[in-house]
């Protein structure tokens, strides 16, 4: 699978409250005050890969913003239910102001995916096959491992662990250094540290999901990624567009997954890679 250097049109940013302050101060487009959340989904669910002893638990709160959605995961017991009650119909300014961190994300993604589709982005789509959750998810987690660019051995930071991206990266050669609050070993074995700061220090490369967009832990990352010179590519099903909104800012490349995210099918989906020249 080879990989075309793609970039953006939107804007890039330096912070993620810098840009939600842009957003609502209407420098990417119409004001989110003339706006309104159309549904707010609640999505809780299960997973657990044929040969792993992990049963992977995802919760997502999805807002769509008419023909776009915006997502973003969150841990457990942080968003309720009643959420999607409360807050569809919601004016999308009210949502980035005032709701939890998740569902500020969610409607930021909703919006900025509203301005930017990636379909029409330029970025490189990449067809999932038809098939089980583990032949669609190695061929996700491969599309991913595709963005980096590794000499033999390089240490890679993996914050948020999925054992087939695991597997990915030590195909092209790299040494995972894998971090997340949730697991204590990856599939093989392999110790996880929950101690991020750690991982981003020894690393030559870091790969981090989307799920630091909503813990806020993604500005600590992308600084460090910043100050110390090194890749920084975001695996992002949720939260997408707000991580494309980093490239050339920090984010060196981007695997945007938008919703409705591959688990939920076995037919063909598309992700889009995007790629900058190097760090920044």
């Amino acid at each position: 699978m080879t990989t075309t250097p793609t970039t953006s049109t939107a804007p890039t940013a330096r912070t993620v409250d810098a840009l939600l302050t842009a957003v609502l101060a209407g420098e990417h487009g119409p004001l989110p005050s003339g706006l309104v959340a159309t549904s707010v989904f609640w999505i809780h669910h299960g997973t657990r890969l044929a040969g792993g002893d992990t049963t992977y638990l995802n919760q997502y709160v999805v807002v769509r913003l008419g023909d776009s959605f915006g997502g973003c995961a969150f841990e457990a017991g942080e968003v309720d239910p009643a959420v999607c009650r409360d807050s569809s119909g919601a004016p999308l300014d009210v949502l980035l102001r005032d709701a939890p961190r998740p569902l500020r994300i969610a409607a930021l993604d909703a919006y900025l995916a509203s301005r930017h589709p990636h379909r029409d982005s330029g970025a490189e789509p990449v067809t999932l096959p038809a098939g089980t959750p583990e032949t669609r998810a190695a061929a996700r987690d491969a599309a991913i491992a595709g963005l980096l660019d590794l000499a033999p051995g390089a240490k890679v930071g993996l914050i948020g662990v999925v054992n087939p991206l695991v597997a990915a990266i030590r195909a092209r050669g790299g040494e995972p250094l894998p971090c997340d609050l949730n697991l204590r070993a990856t599939q093989w074995g392999d110790p996880v540290t929950p101690d991020m700061h750690e991982v981003l220090e020894r690393a030559d490369a870091v790969v981090a999901t989307g799920m630091t967009l909503g813990n806020g832990s993604f500005d600590t990352v992308l600084d460090r990624c910043r100050r110390r010179g090194i890749p920084l590519v975001v695996y992002a099903q949720t939260g997408s567009a707000v991580a494309r909104a980093f490239l050339g800012s920090g984010v060196t490349a981007l695997s945007a997954e938008p919703f409705p995210f591959s688990q939920f099918s076995a037919d063909p989906t598309v992700l889009y890679r995007y790629r900058t020249a190097g760090p920044a």
